[in-house]
C-alpha cells in the first residue's frame, strides 16, 4: 500500500462528505454540489420516498445496446466517487483519464458525489452517461428507469471480472446485467491497541449492553447501517430467521432498530467523515468500532496504534457497479469508458489509489505493491461468502419470499434519522 497515496487522497478526502480519496481534475466536487442545493444527503426521510425503488410488478423494461461500439461521440460525461476518475490533477503520477481521452477521443466530464442518496438525485435529473453505483443505489437507479441493462458482450475487460462479483442482486435484475463490477470491500471492527488490550474477533463489544466500551464505540452514519445490526442477529438470534440483512420483515426490522436504540448508548460518536474516524480512532478517544481496511492502512500510516478485522458473525460490505444511464447519446463512450475502467491496468491503478480490492483478477499483477490483493483479501473467495454486499431494501423481499413483505429503503431511512434525532 502506497502511504504517500493515501495520505494525500485523507488530506484531499477531508472535503468530501463520505466516501474516500480526491475528487478528479475537472469535476465539481460534492462540497459544491451541496452549497448548491442539489444533495440529497441532507433531505429529510420522508423526501427520500421517491428514490426507493417501486413495487415491483415485474423486471425493468429496456434492451441492453446491441452494438457494435462504434467511434465515440466526443464525450462523456460521468458521476463517480472521489478518487474513481483521476486525470493528474490530485497527484500528477494518478492519472487514468488523459490516456483514455488521447485513445478514444472521448473528452471526460466529471462530477464527484458525497454519498448514494447524492448520486440517485443527481441520475434522476438527468444529463449523466455513466455513473459509479454503489449496491444502496444500484436498485433505485434500476427500478426508476434512470440507467439501461449492459451488454457485457461489448466490454471485453468483462471476462477478467472475478466470477462472484458477476450477476449479483444489486447489479443484475432476472438474469439480466445492469453494470461493470468495479471493486469492493468489507465493513470491518476496529480498535485502538491502547484501549482495547485484547485482539477482537466479534462485533459484539460495539452492540452488547454490557460492553466495557461504552461512549467510545463508533458506528457509520447511515440508514444502509441497520443492515450491520441484521448481521449481527442473524448470528445472535437465528430464531428471527434472517438470511439477508437487506430482507427485513417488520418483526426482523424491529429488533434490529432495538438492537441499535441499545447500541446508542455505547456510542461516543457516529462517522460520516472518514478522515474524523482516523482522528478519533488514533486520538483514543474512539476505541472500537466500524471501519474500513484504507481506514485502518491510514490510521497506522499516521502512527496510530489500530488494528483491525472481520467480525466472526460476518460483515456488510460494498461493491460498486459501473452504469449506463438510459438515454444516453454517447452510448459509444459510455461503453469505451466501461471496458477501459475495468481493463486490468487501470482497475490495478484505481484499486490501489481508492483503496479496495480490484474486480478483475488481471490486476493483481499490476499493482506496484504486490501485496495490495493480498491485503484486501482479491481472490479469496472464502473471504466474501460472510459479506453482504450493501443493497437497497424493497417491499419485495430479496431474499425470495413471497408470504410477506419486506421493510422498504424509505422506511429505513425514516427510522434511521428518528434514531439520530
Amino acid at each position: 500500500m502506497h502511504t504517500k497515496r493515501l495520505l494525500k487522497i485523507a488530506a484531499v478526502g477531508a472535503t468530501a462528505a463520505l466516501m474516500l480519496a480526491a475528487c478528479g481534475g475537472g469535476s465539481e466536487s460534492s462540497s459544491e454540489a451541496a452549497a448548491e442545493g442539489d444533495t440529497a444527503a441532507s433531505a429529510p426521510a420522508e423526501e427520500m420516498a421517491s428514490e426507493a425503488p417501486a413495487e415491483q410488478a415485474g423486471a425493468p423494461g429496456g434492451e441492453a445496446y446491441a452494438g457494435p461500439v462504434g467511434d465515440g461521440e466526443g464525450e462523456v460525461n460521468i458521476l463517480a466517487w472521489p478518487g474513481y476518475v483521476e486525470d493528474g490533477s490530485t497527484d500528477p503520477a494518478v492519472d487514468w483519464v488523459t490516456p483514455f481521452e488521447e485513445a478514444t477521443g472521448c473528452m471526460v466530464n466529471v462530477k464527484t458525489f458525497g454519498t448514494s442518496d447524492e448520486a440517485v438525485k443527481l441520475m434522476q435529473g438527468g444529463g449523466w452517461d455513466v455513473v459509479s453505483a454503489s449496491g444502496d443505489a444500484t436498485l433505485r437507479l434500476i427500478y426508476g428507469d434512470n440507467v439501461q441493462p449492459v451488454n457485457t458482450d461489448l466490454v471485453p475487460s468483462y471476462a477478467d471480472i472475478f466470477e462472484d462479483l458477476k450477476m449479483q442482486k444489486f447489479n443484475s435484475v432476472n438474469g439480466v446485467a445492469y453494470g461493470i463490477p468495479h471493486g469492493r470491500g468489507a465493513n470491518l471492527v476496529m480498535w485502538n491497541t491502547d484501549e482495547v488490550t485484547e485482539p477482537i474477533d466479534s462485533w459484539a463489544y460495539t452492540f452488547e449492553a454490557d460492553s466495557p466500551y461504552k461512549g467510545a464505540v463508533t458506528a457509520y452514519d447511515s440508514p444502509i447501517f441497520i443492515a450491520d445490526a441484521a448481521v449481527y442477529l442473524m448470528a445472535t438470534q437465528p430464531e428471527l430467521g434472517i438470511t439477508d440483512p437487506y430482507a427485513l420483515d417488520q418483526t426482523q426490522f424491529d429488533a434490529a432498530m432495538a438492537l441499535l436504540e441499545q447500541q446508542k448508548e455505547l456510542v461516543g460518536e457516529y462517522w460520516s467523515d472518514y478522515t474524523k474516524a482516523i482522528q478519533a480512532f488514533n486520538s483514543g478517544t474512539t476505541a472500537i468500532g466500524t471501519s474500513w481496511q484504507v481506514i485502518v492502512n491510514l490510521a497506522q500510516a499516521e502512527g496510530g496504534k489500530v488494528e483491525a478485522t472481520k467480525a466472526k458473525e460476518g460483515a456488510t460490505g460494498w461493491s460498486d457497479t459501473w452504469m449506463v444511464a438510459k438515454d444516453t447519446p454517447n452510448i459509444n463512450c459510455a461503453y469505451k469508458w466501461l471496458d477501459w475502467i475495468a481493463s486490468p491496468e487501470v482497475n490495478a491503478q484505481v484499486a490501489e489509489w481508492f483503496g479496495e480490492a480490484p474486480a478483475n483478477a488481471k490486476s493483481c499483477e499490476l499493482t506496484s505493491a504486490p501485496d495490495h490483493c493480498d491485503v484486501y483479501h482479491a481472490g479469496e473467495a472464502d473471504y466474501w461468502t460472510d459479506v453482504y454486499y450493501w443493497n437497497t431494501p424493497t417491499a419485495q423481499c430479496l431474499d425470495g419470499r413471497t408470504d410477506t413483505q419486506c421493510v422498504p429503503y424509505s422506511e429505513w431511512a425514516t427510522a434511521w434519522s428518528a434514531l439520530r434525532s
